[in-house]
């Protein structure tokens, strides 16, 4: 450990703490490999899984401290920040003083909440040890590993009881699946239905569009425990739900129904409690979005692209699809003056859209409106869709167009203007 950060931490406390991020992750990746239905348990995993984040967010402050000085004109220039409405702002200080008492404070805080987690870890490992392995097939297993499904522990771990619970009375039980735009509904559901226990549980998936919950019928369903997921891309009709819900409960008993959609009314569809899914935190979303922008490199190996990820996570403002885009781009190549660049040119395009629009990015996205991609590109948000765009018409990914910036031409004629296609079925956000 080199002198500069010695002088701000001490080399025991940072030692320390990475000792205990690497107890505490040992036990989240294992209990993620596990089904848990004991609800305090789930509890604790989200704690766990929050003072992880947040420790593995300090010490990346901490291991790149130094490289602040050189970068921080280039990288993070405050009045251009305070241009842009965003979710995440970091307080920045000039006095040197102030600074290292910052960071010690945030050491500090980290150590006490990865400390009391790790005290009353025991009983949690005790208790995980008593709970069955979730299989994965090869596939999802190298997924997992690589991260591409992230996070979402607590909420994988409520869908698979609810899937697997038995004897529940009455017609099928109904799961609302809510959450904004891109936040990862349809990528989370799917990835617990690729489960050989859930999928050796149901006789038939059915994935249905919120478009067609009237067609089908009593003719239609299977014999056999049967799960039906729909995806609702607007409101709901209380009628269309009426004659749906209907239909299903002449399944066998044990079938299940979750539904998806960004729209909060669909929660009074529910017959249990309902899942949302918001942003991540920003400790967590950095995180992510590190372990996308530098693949298999070694961050430790960039360390000023590795500070750079933080203002990337800043600016993105915790949307998923954004994150994956950039990612995508800068991954390709491990420069620094290509990630300055392409930094700039999405704090370029915020304020472009703010000062047309009122509105950040995500808001826009949110709302269902057009967003400005630079100056060629406009990207309207399409309607959620199981099928692949028209394969009759070329395919341009934004991220290879970021990625090679003034080397792609754009086909003629029309196009698909791919913004991110997910690595993990469905293949959507």
């Amino acid at each position: 450990m080199d002198l500069a950060i010695s002088a701000v931490t001490g080399d025991l406390k940072v030692e320390r703490l990475q000792q205990l991020l690497l107890r505490v992750h040992t036990v989240v990746e294992e209990a993620d490999g596990r089904h848990i239905t004991n609800s305090c348990m789930l509890m604790q995993l989200k704690t766990l899984s929050a003072a992880m984040y947040q420790g593995y967010h300090v010490l990346d402050n901490i291991r790149y401290r130094q490289h602040n000085g050189a970068s921080k004109d280039s990288v993070s220039d405050s009045s251009t920040s305070s241009d842009y409405i965003i979710p995440f702002k970091r307080a920045r200080t000039a006095n040197s003083s102030s600074t290292i008492k910052a960071f010690n404070w945030e050491l500090q805080s980290a150590l006490r909440n990865l400390e009391a987690v790790v005290d009353h870890m025991v009983e949690f490992v005790v208790l995980l040890g008593g709970c069955e392995r979730v299989s994965r097939r090869p596939y999802d297993t190298y997924l997992h590993v690589d991260n591409f499904l992230f996070g979402r522990h607590v909420e994988k771990q409520q869908i698979i009881s609810f899937l697997l619970q038995e004897n529940m009375p009455g017609p099928p039980a109904v799961l609302p699946v809510v959450g904004g735009r891109g936040v990862g509904k349809r990528t989370l559901v799917a990835h617990v239905c690729r489960y050989d226990r859930v999928r050796s549980h149901f006789a038939v998936i059915l994935h249905l569009s919120g478009d067609g919950l009237t067609k089908i019928t009593d003719n239609e369903i299977p014999s056999g425990k049967i799960l039906v997921v729909v995806e609702f891309a607007s409101d709901v009709d209380d009628d269309d739900w009426k004659t749906f819900y209907s239909t299903v409960t002449s399944m066998d008993r044990g079938s299940k129904v979750i539904i998806l959609g960004r729209n909060e009314s669909l929660k009074k569809f529910g017959t249990v409690q309902t899942i949302s899914l918001n942003r991540l935190a920003f400790e967590e979303y950095k995180y992510l979005l590190k372990t996308l922008a530098f693949g298999s490199a070694n961050p430790g190996d960039h360390p000023q692209l590795a500070e750079i990820v933080e203002e990337f996570a800043v600016v993105l403002g915790g949307s998923l699809i954004p994150g994956n885009l950039i990612a995508h781009a800068v991954r390709k190549n491990l420069n620094a003056h290509f990630w300055l660049s392409t930094l700039n040119r999405i704090r370029i395009t915020m304020k472009m859209n703010i000062s047309r629009f009122g509105f950040h990015p995500n808001e826009l996205l949110d709302q269902g409106r057009p967003v400005h991609l630079g100056p060629h590109y406009l990207l309207s948000p399409a309607a959620p869709s199981p099928s692949s765009p028209n394969s009759s018409l070329p395919k341009l990914v934004f991220g290879d167009s970021l990625a090679e910036a003034g080397h792609t031409v754009p086909p003629k004629g029309d196009f698909w203007l791919v913004a991110w296609e997910s690595r993990l079925p469905p293949y959507t956000s």
